[in-house]
């Protein structure tokens, strides 16, 4: 195990391949929580926030397994710029950010689909399903929320070191999953725990394009706040890896 960061092990178009088809899954099955809970006609409508916790836990593990061979399942820019402060190769950054983001949006569309009837007959705005928003909009605090829970994350999978082709190990994945959950419980209620830009951003452009009768707004003045403070929290946590390890 080496606890350096090797990008240049994966290819371009592992990366592309790896990262929208894993970012697709993760907000697929991540998504698709959040709509059986919330829509009606879904047998799983009101489950709660321990159903959504666990689904956003376990879409972690099974995209990050399906693609870590392929393109160390980053999944997540707040991920990829963490990583590259600790190993300093940029060189890939840009492809693994635009892949996450291509994935996010495609992932969201699949949600749709999946709930196509459900969405059809809904009555109530659906923002939610598709992006977080905070219960006290507090710029701010929600801010230093995203940042601190992204830290958490990122931590997490910095600290455990990876293998010699750039990805987490088995297990890493598993522990990196059950972290999901555990900031889900934590640290979600104020703000819904984005802690990853493209999961928040890609799926909101979907719900902004997608014919969903009674959708409600895309909160645009807020979807700022979980795309910086993931990434501040990524950087933020490359930076404290390395002056602390």
């Amino acid at each position: 195990m080496d606890k350096g960061v090797f990008v240049s092990a994966f290819t371009n178009g592992d990366i592309f391949v790896g990262e929208t088809l894993g970012t697709a899954a993760l907000i697929l099955l991540g998504g698709g929580v959040c709509a059986a809970v919330t829509l009606k006609k879904s047998k799983a409508q009101n489950a709660g926030w321990v159903a959504i916790t666990f689904g956003w836990g376990f879409a972690v593990m099974i995209a990050a397994y399906m693609v870590a061979p392929k393109s160390g399942a980053h999944l997540n820019p707040a991920v990829t710029l963490a990583l590259a402060v600790k190993s300093g190769d940029w060189s890939h950054v840009p492809l693994y950010l635009g892949s996450q983001l291509l994935g996010a949006m495609i992932g969201a569309v699949l949600v749709w689909l999946t709930y196509l009837g459900q969405f059809q007959a809904n009555e109530e705005p659906t923002l939610g399903i598709f992006s977080t928003g905070p219960e006290i909009r507090n710029p701010i605090q929600n801010l230093l929320t995203e940042i601190i829970a992204t830290m958490v994350l990122c931590m997490a999978i910095l600290t455990q070191g990876l293998t010699v082709n750039g990805s987490l190990s088995g297990i890493g994945v598993l522990i990196t999953a059950f972290t999901v959950v555990g900031i889900g419980l934590s640290l979600g209620g104020p703000t819904g725990y984005a802690i990853n830009p493209v999961r928040d951003l890609g799926p909101r452009i979907v719900h902004s394009l997608l014919p969903i009768p009674n959708k409600g707004g895309s909160d645009w003045s807020y979807a700022w706040v979980p795309v910086v403070g993931p990434v501040i929290g990524g950087l933020l946590s490359g930076l404290l890896y390395k002056g602390l390890f």
